[in-house]
């Protein structure tokens, strides 16, 4: 799972950023942004992309389906629609298990 470390109180992220965020090419998030309705930056007045914290988290659960569960574009689509929350949910477990995980190996390291 990508490490998201977002800087405190930061409002826009550069596309850049997000693509660094989950380690893939900014052409993945362009994509995805066309494919997927609840990405929508704000562009400046050069055009740039600029996202927020909601987008993050929405590319969060996007990469979570496609790149971790291996759902394809219009079954993420599917899952989306039908129960996100269920989705969202299911990342925090997930996230949870990794941190205990961790934190178990580091315990396990230190006997």
């Amino acid at each position: 799972m990508p490490a998201q470390k977002t800087p405190p109180g930061k409002l826009f992220y550069s596309i850049g950023e997000v693509a660094e965020m989950f380690d893939v090419n900014t052409s993945l998030i362009r994509f995805w942004e066309k494919e997927f309705e609840i990405i929508k930056p704000k562009k400046n007045k050069k055009g740039n992309r600029l996202f927020t914290q909601d987008d993050v988290d929405n590319f969060h659960i996007i990469y979570h389906l496609v790149k971790e569960r291996g759902f394809t574009l219009q079954g993420a689509k599917s899952k989306l629609k039908e129960n996100k929350q269920d989705t969202v949910d299911n990342i925090e477990v997930v996230k949870s298990l990794k941190n205990l995980r961790s934190f178990l190996l580091e315990i396990k390291e230190s006997l």
